[in-house]
């Protein structure tokens, strides 16, 4: 993959204008991009870069089995960043990127199948639990190094100006902000309070530290919790919170539909261009990242928005981005699903990118991919 982006990009840029450049590829599932942006973040610390750019492309593949359960939060996409060591838009905080990693089966492709098999409430769970201890790893990290400072009644993500999380579908962005904020919320003296507006006690499981499987098997836990969780996310405090912090970066979600591996930083464009259009100044703000990748493995990093972020967040547009779109109907989307259409059956004229023009099926070359870039 790494040399097909080369490849694609010596056509704009001449043949050869990027063999000086090294590569690396990263895997595990959605939190890969994350990880990615890590060594390349670190490889500028380290003082490789002397004024050089890394390019961290995130994708992956998001299809699921036509009537499946997971059919409607498939998608495709993805985004690219570019990082130096003189950051216009975000600089990271170092010393304070926490990860947590479990060797799990909630969502996996087999060898041999182009789609994957999910356990979707097993994978959700996990997706939250594995967030959770990587923030808690994340806040010692960031009491220690001095980054933050807590005062009585508060929480780290209070010193979190926005948040973006992981985005399967955009209401699991919801789902995970709420557990998060219960978790931390719990302990606080606004606990009392958020209790007494929701009208019933925080339900526990039967076996508080049973596995994933034993908790969704306590049906009248999950009852209950979903009970709880559906009054307390519609508190003021909570609302309130939901608003400043999340909301703006699940717009470009709705509007777009699932990226998986990309889907995070989708959510941190989307945060930057519609909080800008609200008229907010957001130099200096905190940005908080909640990356997971089934498998599984979760990330929790934060940065910093630099005072030059208007030379690049004034010129977002993502509706103009996006430009034209095409209905589909059903009978197309089945014929694009099952890989029915040929390489130049594109249904949308490509206008300033890269499109597949031609797949080769002879035995010494079989799957060999071409692209152009269309001007």
């Amino acid at each position: 993959m790494n040399s097909y982006v080369i490849g694609m990009l010596e056509q704009v840029y001449g043949q050869g204008a990027f063999e000086h450049c090294g590569g690396v590829e990263t895997k595990f599932a959605c939190v890969s991009g994350s990880y990615a942006l890590y060594d390349n973040t670190n490889w500028i610390r380290a003082g490789e870069a002397e004024g050089k750019h890394a390019l961290v492309v995130v994708s992956d593949i998001a299809k699921y089995d036509m009537g499946s359960s997971g059919e409607m939060t498939q998608g495709a996409g993805a985004v690219v960043m570019l990082l130096n060591d003189e950051p216009r838009l975000l600089a990271f905080d170092p010393k304070v990127t926490a990860t947590s990693i479990k060797d799990e089966y909630d969502f996996y492709r087999p060898f041999g199948k182009e789609t994957p098999i999910v356990h979707g409430q097993y994978s959700n769970l996990l997706y939250m639990i594995q967030v959770r201890k990587a923030l808690e790893i994340y806040k010692k990290k960031a009491l220690t190094t001095g980054l933050m400072k807590l005062e009585q009644g508060e929480t780290i993500l209070d010193h979190m100006d926005y948040l973006n999380m992981h985005l399967p579908y955009s209401n699991m962005g919801k789902k995970a902000l709420a557990y998060l904020v219960r978790h931390e919320w719990r302990g606080l003296p606004r606990w009392k309070k958020i209790i007494e507006k929701v009208g019933m006690e925080e339900p526990a499981p039967k076996d508080p530290r049973g596995t994933i499987e034993s908790i969704l098997a306590d049906e009248e836990y999950m009852a209950k919790d979903h009970e709880f969780t559906k009054l307390f996310t519609k508190t003021k405090e909570y609302q309130q919170f939901y608003e400043d912090k999340l909301a703006s970066s699940l717009i470009a979600s709705t509007m777009i539909g699932n990226l998986y591996t990309a889907s995070l930083y989708l959510g941190f464009r989307s945060c930057l261009e519609f909080e800008f259009q609200k008229g907010v100044d957001l130099a200096e703000k905190r940005i908080g990242f909640g990356s997971y990748g089934s498998g599984s493995s979760a990330m929790v990093f934060s940065g910093t928005v630099q005072p030059d972020y208007k030379e690049i967040v004034g010129d977002m547009n993502l509706e103009v981005e996006i430009g034209n779109r095409k209905k589909l109907s059903l009978e197309e989307y089945e014929e694009i699903h099952e890989n029915k259409r040929a390489p130049n059956q594109s249904i949308l004229d490509a206008k300033k990118e890269f499109v597949l023009v031609s797949i080769e099926d002879t035995p010494e070359s079989r799957g060999e991919r071409k692209y152009v870039f269309c001007d």
